[in-house]
C-alpha cells in the first residue's frame, strides 16, 4: 500500500510532526508486522526522527544547520539555495521504521518530522508499508 502526505510549510527552515498522519496511514493498511518506509521526493526537503517532546531540540537542530551550512555563501548554484540542497543531503531523504502490531515502533521521545529547507512550499511525503 503506498500513501501520500501533503505537507505544507510556512518557513524556509521548518521542522514539521508528520507523526500522527505516519501511524494512521498504517493503522489504516491493515499491516500487523513489516517495514515502513518514509520518503520525501525533494531535493531541498528531508525526513528523520528524533525528540518531539520538547520543541527546543528541533530549533536547535535548525540553528546548527544554519551555522554550519548557512544561507549566504559564494555558492555556485544559481538558484540561491545551495544550503537547502546540502541540509537536505545531510538529513536525508528517507527513514525505515518497524510496523509492528499494526504500528510503527517509535522510542518514547520520538516523533518523525518532515524537515523543510527551502520554504515556505507545498510538499509531499510518500509512505510505503511492506508485510513481513
Amino acid at each position: 500500500m503506498l500513501g501520500k502526505i501533503t505537507v505544507r510549510t510556512r518557513r524556509r527552515n521548518e521542522f514539521v510532526d508528520i507523526t500522527d498522519e505516519v501511524r494512521n496511514f498504517v493503522r489504516r493498511s491493515g499491516v500487523e508486522s513489516g517495514i515502513l518506509v518514509v520518503y520525501v521526493p525533494h531535493t531541498t526537503a528531508g525526513v528523520t526522527i528524533n525528540e518531539g517532546a520538547d520543541p527546543s531540540v528541533r530549533t536547535d537542530i535548525i540553528a546548527y544547520l544554519n551555522d554550519y551550512v548557512p544561507e549566504s555563501r559564494q555558492y555556485r548554484h544559481l538558484e540561491g539555495n545551495s544550503d537547502s540542497h546540502i541540509k537536505a543531503s545531510l538529513v536525508g531523504s528517507s527513514v525505515n521504521l518497524i510496523v509492528e502490531d499494526g504500528d510503527v515502533i517509535l522510542g518514547t521521545w520520538q516523533s518523525i518530522f518532515f524537515c523543510e529547507f527551502d520554504g515556505p512550499r507545498t510538499r509531499t511525503v510518500y509512505m510505503k508499508v511492506i508485510p513481513g
